[in-house]
Order: structure tokens, then sequence, then C-alpha cells
């Protein structure tokens, strides 16, 4: 069997994007039978929330969406960058300060998860965090089409 297709999430806090991209990337990979394939992650380019569950506003929003949202925040380590094949960043201000902080031999490991987005590649995830309750939804939206896009493209990749 091949090693798994590593991939780690990333937002500021780890505790409203990037645990929806890792909650909603694994519904959909379990979904399709491929959950062996995968081993996947999420964590912040910051440590204040370590320790904490998803925001509760985001795990509602999920919820709503039939998606669960498990897991602790933590901060990226330098292991990261070794361990993962893919280091997505759910923002420009965080894909900067992923790469500033990577080592030159990861970095092609390292880009905007809306890269693979089909509707606004390169864009970045809004932060819901200071806003209303649209905004958590928004961002289940945005997650939910990028993430069956990029499962997609890493399953091809795979079997190259």
């Amino acid at each position: 069997m091949a090693a798994p297709i590593r991939v780690l999430f990333v937002c500021l806090g780890n505790i409203c994007r990037s645990p929806t991209a890792e909650g909603v990337f694994r519904h959909l990979v379990d979904a399709a039978g491929a959950s062996d394939r995968f081993e996947i992650d999420s964590a912040g380019t910051g440590a204040w929330h370590a320790g904490e569950p998803p925001d509760r506003r985001m795990q509602q929003a999920a919820r709503r969406r039939g998606y669960t949202l498990e897991g602790k925040a933590r901060a990226v380590t330098a292991r990261d960058y070794a361990h993962f094949d893919h280091i997505l960043a759910m923002d420009g201000d965080n894909l900067h300060t992923l790469l500033e902080r990577c080592p030159p031999e990861h970095r092609s490991k390292v880009r905007l998860f809306r890269d693979h987005d089909p509707e606004h590649p390169g864009a970045s995830v809004p932060d819901p965090y200071y806003g209303g309750a649209d905004g958590f939804l928004e961002v289940v939206d945005i997650v939910e089409r990028t993430s069956r896009s990029l499962m997609q493209a890493l399953l091809q990749e795979g079997e190259r």
C-alpha cells in the first residue's frame, strides 16, 4: 500500500477556517471511500487558542451542513513542514507566514487552499471570527467546493 497523502490546513488560530477544512475534507474523503489514502490535520500560525476546540459558531455552521468539527487547536511546528505533503493556507497572510518559517526544501508544499477553488482560484477564505453567522456559513460553502476539487486533484495525482 502506498504512503498516505498528508494534508495540513492552516489558518491563524486553528479554531475556524482550518478545522472546518479538516472536517469537511475528512468527511468527503470518507464518503469517497478513500480515508486510507489520506492523513488530514489542521493547525494555526499562532498558538493563542492551543488546546481549544473549534469555535462554537463554526461548529454550528458546519453541523447545519452535516459536518462535524473535532480536534483541538495547535500551532504549526517545524516538523510539519517535513511531514506533510501539502500545507494549505487559508489566506495570503498565513501563506506569507508559513513561507517565512518554511525550510527552503519544503517551500513547494506550501500554497493557498483556494488555489483549488473552481469559482475563485487564489482567493482567501474570509475569517468569520468577528462577523455574524452568515460569515461562518460562507466559510463552509467555500471550503466544501474547494475541498471537493482538492480531493479530486490529489486522488488523481496519487494515481500517477
